[in-house]
């Protein structure tokens, strides 16, 4: 066992290399050999390589929005191109005259979003009107075209009478945010009636339609009377489910996985779930459900499946540095579709600690084959399977061990899934106990429900899981369980989510086993890291024998608290405070509870927010660590 290492920071992951071929990360190519791409933004891209405009005409821009309301200026302007791309040339003077049409279209739709029915927009180009220029205009050469927009939006109009007509006349139109008196915003009015038709949809109606939808404003009482008429069609089942655009995926298991049975009640949620659930098997780069527009002769609503399949087979490295753990490299090779149901493989390698020590022989190793067969037991069902074998070297012991496990997760309901599965685990270990090696088997036992609203970065729900996992150690004869609790949830102040609470907490025991050396030291408990109490060095936080060593203990408890403040529609900052207590008991005597806090930058992408974590023991141990820097994609819980 290799002597605990004291450090000054704990940076995981803070430089990564990712180089893959159809990966969850997105493509990563070179043009030209100089623009790269990276998850869709260009790097490195020379002046040449950008667009060339034909006959470019330059411009200068007055904008008079005509009003010192903020939300309705910044709404202009977000609206106008002209004032977007008033640093860009156009094509042509007509090109000029063009985008000046579309403009005065977009500023008025501008004005209708935030209920100024009575607002007018004016464009002047070279001093004339839009609607005074000739259909192919010619502005003078050689110089910028002066271009004035002036607006003139007028009072807020509100909302008069509400009439809901047709199938919809049950309706309240309070429930969709209609009140008289209040704001008559344009985009109100139409995500009302968009809403009225997906609840009528609900109640299995797939023909449901608005047929009218008037707005009449009367400008002398600044209202808008608004008739919302609808027609909900026949009640309809699931008919005929047909998939195209499959090439060796087996279209039957397509049709099954979607859960879309024929006879089943239509639900326009249920579609939508169907697509989530087939994109999730990561073998097609695009899935659509179409409904027919009519019903069949039996009176079912017919759907067709189309789906394009991506690349099955792809590859990958990545890295990351460590100022306490050194270089660690890793790699792997998977397909998506081994036997044409969407089976995945995926084999795996790493090597860890290069630079922080000298031996080959003490690097930590890792390899592991993983394989999984989506609904092996029916479409609500996945089966795993994988052998993994690692060398490695924490702080509280040495470890070499072989694992086997296979197992079997069913969906109950789109929030709750259980588990079940069985493995065997072969470890040798060297830690404050001395040499000792185990051979367990286990029978691991989980259920999560997950009302998440984003698994990457959650404003609003709840992720609840409780598992457990009766064990026997048959070198040593021992029974033993473990049995662990964790519950987060998330809550966001207000409708446009700039600030989240969020908070976690975990708990966990050991029971059986007469001595804690009879339990595997990768079976104890330890905190601390980025995925615990941040602060501390990975599982730093353990109870300790009189020589100092980390020994593990038999349960624990940790929480954490965050506050994430978005500052922009990218960045972000997240306060927050970790605590937690590892016991040698089997109730937890919270003898010896470390804290940390810090604060952390979010920086959004298409694929979660980029995560990177600085924080300091708020108790740190004699000769440990001072702060920690963490890093990642995602939230930290």
């Amino acid at each position: 066992m290799s002597p605990p290492r004291s450090s000054t920071a704990y940076l995981k992951a803070a430089t990564v290399f990712a180089l893959a071929a159809s990966t969850a990360l997105g493509p990563i190519f070179a043009g030209q050999a100089q623009a790269i791409r990276i998850f869709g933004m260009r790097f490195f891209e020379s002046a040449e390589e950008q667009v060339q405009v034909l006959d470019p005409v330059n411009y200068t821009l007055t904008f008079e929005p005509g009003t010192d309301d903020e939300e309705l200026r910044e709404a202009l302007e977000n609206a106008s191109q002209l004032n977007q791309d008033q640093e860009k040339p156009v094509s042509g003077d007509l090109g000029l005259l063009i985008k000046a049409r579309d403009d005065r279209e977009r500023l008025l739709a501008a004005l209708y979003e935030k209920a100024r029915y009575g607002g007018t927009v004016t464009i002047l180009i070279n001093g004339q009107d839009i609607d005074s220029l000739p259909p192919d205009p010619s502005f003078p050469d050689g110089q910028a075209v002066p271009v004035t927009v002036r607006v003139a939006p007028g009072p807020a109009f509100t909302l008069g009478s509400v009439r809901f007509e047709g199938d919809a006349a049950g309706l309240d139109p309070a429930t969709y945010d209609l009140t008289r008196g209040a704001r008559a915003d344009s985009t109100l009015i139409i995500k009302a009636g968009e809403q009225i038709v997906v609840d009528l949809k609900e109640q299995s109606r797939p023909l449901a339609k608005i047929t009218e939808r008037s707005v009449v404003a009367d400008h002398a009482t600044s209202t808008v009377d608004v008739t919302i008429r609808a027609e909900s069609g026949p009640v309809a089942p699931v008919g005929a489910l047909t998939v195209t655009g499959t090439r060796t995926v087996d279209p039957n298991f397509v049709r099954d996985y979607s859960r879309l049975n024929h006879g089943r009640p239509y639900s326009p949620e249920n579609i939508r779930k169907a697509a989530e659930r087939l994109r999730t098997l990561n073998v097609f780069s695009s899935v659509t459900i179409v409904e027919a527009d009519q019903l069949a002769p039996d009176g079912t609503i017919p759907m067709n499946i189309q789906v394009s399949e991506g690349r099955h087979r792809y590859f990958g490295f990545g890295g990351q540095v460590s100022t306490t753990d050194g270089l660690g490299l890793q790699g792997y090779w998977g397909h998506r579709n081994l036997f044409g149901r969407a089976e995945s493989l995926r084999i795996e390698g790493s090597v860890d600690r290069i630079g922080e020590t000298t031996d080959v022989g003490g690097l930590d190793y890792s390899a592991g084959i993983l394989f999984a067969k989506p609904g092996a037991f029916g479409p609500a069902s996945t089966f795993t399977a994988s052998l993994k074998a690692a060398i490695v070297d924490p702080d509280a012991y040495n470890a070499k061990t072989i694992t086997a496990a296979a197992g079997a997760g069913f969906e109950l309901t789109p929030e709750d899934t259980v588990s079940v599965g069985a493995e065997l685990s072969w470890a040798d270990i060297d830690d404050a106990f001395g040499s000792n090696s185990y051979l367990t088997a286990a029978i691991p036992l989980e259920y999560v429900r997950d009302t998440r609203d984003d698994k990457l970065n959650p404003t609003e729900g709840y992720r609840a899981m409780i598992n457990a996992k009766p064990s026997y150690e048959i070198e040593g004869q021992t029974f033993f369980s473990s049995f662990e609790t964790s519950a987060s949830a998330y809550y966001a102040p207000g409708s446009e989510n700039r600030f989240v609470l969020a908070g976690k907490l975990g708990a966990g025991v050991l029971v059986g086993g007469d001595e804690l050396s009879d339990i595997p030291a990768t079976r104890r408990f330890f905190l601390g890291g980025g995925g615990s109490v941040r602060g501390y060095s990975f599982q730093e936080i353990s109870p300790r024998n009189d020589d100092n060593e980390e020994t593990g203990g038999r349960s624990y408890v940790n929480g954490s608290l965050e506050v994430r403040i978005a500052v922009t529609d990218t960045i972000g900052v997240v306060p927050f405070i970790d605590a937690g207590s590892v016991s040698t008991s089997t109730a937890p005597d919270f003898s010896d509870i470390r804290a940390g806090a810090g604060i952390g930058l979010r920086y959004a992408t298409p694929f979660g927010p980029i995560r990177l974590d600085f924080a300091v023991p708020l108790n740190k141990y004699p000769g440990g660590t001072e702060y920690g820097i963490y890093a990642g994609i995602g939230q930290s819980f």
